[in-house]
């Protein structure tokens, strides 16, 4: 597929020694995960010294890094490395569940954090809060980013953002996770606890006595009892995350920062893939440029479907004995208008879009199993041919 549309290079882009964080992002299921992977191991192989961060990958990606085991550490990758032995990739899993209890047990006191771990609402929060895998991603990264910084263990960091109904949550899930833990319903819980020994604090006592005793029928007073332990130990430790959330966001914005949207050519994907370009430009954070992912190249024959689809008639008209040279000429026919469709979907997005760099990758006939796989994936990504750049 050839788009009128500015090139995204990629080994520009990974080479670069100012570029530090990549951001891989997406709707679900148009190969941010492998996508990721394959820029991280053609970055090591390049010289970078790369953690790579994938959220919820299919056990195949962890067997084709070499790695028997992939979770909330980074591990390295045997192996992998650069010219001159410069070089090397390590991967981790995110752990949602485990990073939120890393958060809580490195910013409490001991006794304070126990408590928080083990209050039921804390661990319901913790597991299956809308949009805490999306904070905690941003969590993470702001973790490895400090360790790179520190220690200097990394200098490129490629993050693969969750398999989110809508992109847009890596963005807007901190803000919620905020808006909730500092909203009107936590402020009332804290109040009483806030205000004690104090007059005003035997008013809201009272009232908060009055306001639980209605939750109470609503909620159960187990359940509201241990929102109210809950906000009591945490308290405290909460202001650190929304401090944390703002700092990553400021992180996502700094020049050092590029991320990448991948879309496959269907017309969902890239509806989700515009929302996110007009988005990153809002809030002023910088775009490499997309990766169209699983697209139907076109064939080399000079035979369109239309033609090919009469010749199949014709020849399933005529001899009976042709129908194997009849099939594959449909065959043909059905990938030309497949590649036709995705051409329509992809010019009407750089169209609309027509300052973004762009690169396609091919449809395989296999999933990735081995570095083999992903080396060649990052080749496919790196490769310039199949684009027309448009001249600025």
């Amino acid at each position: 597929m050839k788009l009128n549309a500015p090139v995204l290079d990629i080994d520009a882009l990974i080479s670069d020694p100012s570029i530090t964080v990549i951001v891989c992002t997406g709707a679900g299921g148009v190969g941010k995960t492998t996508t990721a992977a394959a820029l991280a191991l053609r970055a090591a192989e390049q010289g970078r010294d790369v953690c790579v961060l994938t959220i919820d990958p299919a056990k195949r990606l962890a067997q084709a890094m070499g790695l028997s085991v992939l979770d909330n550490t980074p591990r390295k990758v045997d192996g992998v490395s650069g010219p001159g032995g410069k070089g090397s990739l390590h991967a981790m899993m995110l752990d949602m569940k485990r990073t939120f209890d890393e958060v809580v047990e490195g910013h409490a006191d001991p006794d304070r954090a126990q408590a928080i771990l083990d209050n039921p609402f804390y661990q319901a929060l913790s597991s299956s809060f809308a949009g805490t895998q999306e904070y905690m991603a941003m969590e993470k990264l702001g973790q490895l980013r400090a360790r790179a910084s520190d220690e200097g263990t990394w200098d490129l960091i490629i993050v693969d953002t969750p398999p989110s109904r809508s992109a847009l949550d890596f963005l807007d899930a901190p803000e919620r996770l905020g808006s909730f833990l500092d909203g009107r319903f936590i402020r009332i819980l804290t109040a009483p606890a806030r205000g004690a020994g104090r007059g005003i604090g035997k008013i809201a006592a009272f009232s908060f006595g009055l306001f639980t005793s209605v939750l109470n029928k609503i909620l159960g007073s187990q359940v509201l009892a241990d929102v109210g332990s809950f906000v009591a130990a945490i308290d405290t430790t909460f202001g650190g995350f929304r401090e944390r959330a703002d700092a990553t966001y400021k992180l996502l914005q700094d020049d050092g920062t590029a991320f990448i949207v991948i879309a496959a050519p269907e017309r969902d994907a890239l509806r989700e893939a515009a929302f996110f370009v007009e988005r990153l430009k809002t809030d002023e954070m910088p775009l490499a440029g997309l990766v169209l992912n699983r697209v139907q190249e076109d064939s080399e024959l000079d035979l369109s479907a239309e033609q090919a689809t009469a010749s199949a008639a014709k020849l399933e008209r005529l001899d009976g004995n042709r129908r194997l040279t009849a099939s594959l000429l449909r065959l043909h026919a059905a990938r030309q208008l497949i590649c036709l469709r995705q051409l329509h979907l992809a010019e009407r997005f750089t169209a609309a879009h027509p300052g973004v760099a762009a690169t396609t990758v091919p449809a395989l006939p296999e999933d990735v199993h081995d570095l083999a796989g992903l080396r060649a994936i990052g080749e496919l990504l790196a490769r310039k041919p199949e684009l027309k750049s448009r001249s600025k």
